[in-house]
């Protein structure tokens, strides 16, 4: 029996309405393939093999912060300190290392293995000090964050003194800039973040829980679900996240220092936002988080390729940043008008 005429389905509704309601997915994927286009047109050497390992083991550190950052985002919360708690867990790793005499740091150096975990010890105690204080205190997100992006920073800043330390224990210096064959190992790693993040999300209880949060809290609580439980879980494994990212970045780099991970906060939050998760929570993720990470790293080596002027490539990445942000909040309110005609 057919439905009534009067009843809404989704084969009756407009092209350009069921369209606007994937703007969030679509808009990010076109974005890409314009940029792939337009610089495989403008340059020769950009549509090659050896720059595509370029650009996924140029944004592999990005990747890594960005699967936290997403699980965070999605429960429509937002954390700032991830490049700071990535930064000192990398100079925590390096302090935990015998440096060279050269380098004047009076650190602790302790076994390979047992310093990569206190170093993570560390990452860990700092994400569980912003959940506690986002889900018991009940200090919004955004300023617990900021307060840790200080606290973290302050760290790196003790341990190190100004200094640069180069040693790291010889897992992560492989890790980190080593490869498999030809594909870098920190390449595989992101890889394996990714692919662990997405399934998590897809086919766990607790990834469910997550856009049940971001989507709508308060029938999340009527559900049975803790969100302050949840809340408080991505908050850890967003710092985590970021603290494996850290000493990976120290061996990739080839260095650890202060401020050396600034810029990572703005492309990991770029990444998962032009990628197209929404703002709003609930809705976007890995897979999202992907073509938005693909998206700045052509981008990036794109405008390399082209010899863009240094200035105007920062201009141009938050125009980017911007548009990603209008189509976002734009297709909120189309989700918004369907939900309230539905």
């Amino acid at each position: 029996m057919s439905a009534p005429l009067t009843e809404r389905t989704p084969l009756r509704e407009p092209l350009w309405q069921r369209l606007g309601g994937q703007l969030r997915n679509l808009a990010p994927f076109a974005t890409l393939l314009a940029l792939v286009a337009l610089f495989s047109a403008l340059s020769p050497s950009f549509p090659t093999m050896a720059n595509l390992a370029n650009i996924l083991q140029q944004v592999s550190i990005t990747a890594i912060i960005a699967v936290g950052l997403t699980y965070v985002i999605l429960c429509a919360e937002i954390d700032l300190s991830v490049a700071s708690v990535a930064n000192a867990t990398g100079i925590l790793l390096a302090f935990l290392t015998v440096q060279d005499a050269s380098v004047n740091i009076a650190n602790l150096p302790l076994p390979g293995p047992l310093a990569i975990l206190v170093a993570l010890l560390g990452c860990l105690a700092l994400g569980a000090v912003t959940a506690f204080g986002v889900t018991r205190i009940g200090i919004p997100s955004f300023i617990m964050t900021l307060a840790m992006l200080q606290i973290a920073n302050g760290i790196a800043a003790l341990l190190v003194r100004g200094q640069i330390a180069y040693n790291v224990p010889e897992a992560i210096v492989t890790l980190g800039s080593g490869s498999l064959g030809p594909v870098p190992w920190i390449v595989v790693v992101a890889a394996l973040v990714l692919l662990l993040g997405h399934l998590v999300l897809a086919y766990t209880r607790f990834g469910r829980y997550v856009y049940m949060v971001g989507g709508n809290r308060e029938a999340a609580e009527h559900s049975g679900v803790s969100v302050k439980a949840v809340v408080g879980a991505v908050l850890v494994i967003s710092a985590l996240c970021s603290g494996l990212a850290g000493m990976l970045g120290v061996a990739y780099f080839g260095s650890a220092q202060q401020n050396q991970f600034d810029n990572y906060l703005l492309d990991a939050i770029s990444a998962v936002v032009v990628g197209g998760t929404s703002l709003f929570g609930g809705q976007g993720g890995i897979g999202n988080t992907i073509v938005g990470l693909l998206v700045l790293g052509v981008l990036n080596n794109g405008l390399d390729h082209i010899r863009m002027d240094s200035f105007l490539k920062i201009l141009i990445r938050g125009l980017v940043l911007l548009l990603a942000l209008v189509i976002n909040v734009y297709a909120q309110r189309l989700r918004n008008r369907r939900r309230s005609a539905g």
